[in-house]
């Protein structure tokens, strides 16, 4: 009889920690994946067996290469984790490493991503100073397109998601990432880039009003700045209406999650054991 009870409690165990899903993360700019650490352990202790990879491709100064660059080198390594485990894998990408990984995902419309949880990333673009004084301390929004919009501001990730209300004409000219991946410019990869959304299981675009760098912080719903600097929401922006990338498939078949949280600052997305149990984990099933 407790030879018999040993045997059940193991196939209990074994049951409970081969459930979850394998775990890609991918961290923000100026960062690496030893921020992502606490993420990866909380993951681990609430989800006992997750296999989590901890991508550490392009660490801090590295992260500001271009974000062509970096999206071929991630879409290698989701090819390569993808081939290990053909029962699918979750993505999470914080901040500029959301965005990077949802253009990876695009790019491989292959992929076996499960779930991708976009953690404060930018998806409809960046504009506001308090980004900016992180990375170039004497530039201001409103001159910065004269660097992002020319052929040495493309070189560097950031100058691939700067959208300038503005400046849209530049912003159509010079920039040769975020307009492409959100199909604003029609591409010979365009049909790609909307079945890679379109096949997801779900999406979870998470994000707050307190984030302080992510401007305007809707951007993580895909909502942006019109020009009066008035926050156009997802559902009116044509990204969705026209279904460009495949946002509105996936919302008619109730899998589009939007969450916004309050009272959460951008570093704590991501390293708040809290806020992690409570926007990230659910969604790790």
């Amino acid at each position: 009889m407790a030879s018999y009870t040993t045997f059940s409690i193991l196939l209990l165990l074994i049951g409970l920690t081969s459930c979850y899903k394998p775990v890609i993360l991918f961290h923000g700019i100026l960062s690496g994946s030893e921020n992502m650490v606490l993420l990866e352990e909380t993951i681990k202790l609430f989800h006992p067996g997750t296999k989590v990879y901890n991508c550490g491709k392009f660490p801090y100064w590295n992260s500001l290469e271009s974000s062509w660059r970096q999206v071929r080198e991630l879409k290698k390594y989701l090819e390569e984790i993808n081939a290990l485990h053909h029962e699918g894998v979750h993505f999470i990408g914080y901040s500029q490493g959301g965005l990077l990984g949802r253009a990876a995902i695009q790019s491989y419309p292959q992929h076996n991503i499960k779930n991708f949880i976009s953690l404060s990333s930018p998806q409809a673009g960046q504009y506001g100073d308090s980004f900016l004084r992180l990375i170039f301390p004497n530039l201001v929004a409103k001159e910065a397109f004269e660097l992002f919009y020319s052929r040495i501001g493309q070189h560097t990730s950031i100058g691939g998601y700067w959208n300038d209300p503005f400046n849209q004409e530049l912003y159509f000219k010079f920039s040769k990432f975020l307009p492409y991946i959100n199909n604003e410019i029609f591409s010979l990869n365009s049909t790609n880039f909307k079945n890679g959304i379109s096949k997801l299981n779900k999406m979870i675009l998470i994000g707050g009003p307190n984030d302080g760098v992510i401007t305007p912080w809707e951007s993580s719903h895909f909502g942006f700045y019109n020009k009066s600097l008035s926050v156009v929401p997802l559902y009116e922006r044509d990204i969705y209406i026209n279904d460009e990338i495949g946002l509105k498939t996936l919302d008619k078949a109730g899998k589009l999650i939007l969450i916004a949280k309050s009272h959460v600052n951008h570093l704590c997305w991501h390293t708040n054991p809290w806020i992690i149990r409570e926007v990230i984990l659910p969604h790790l099933d």
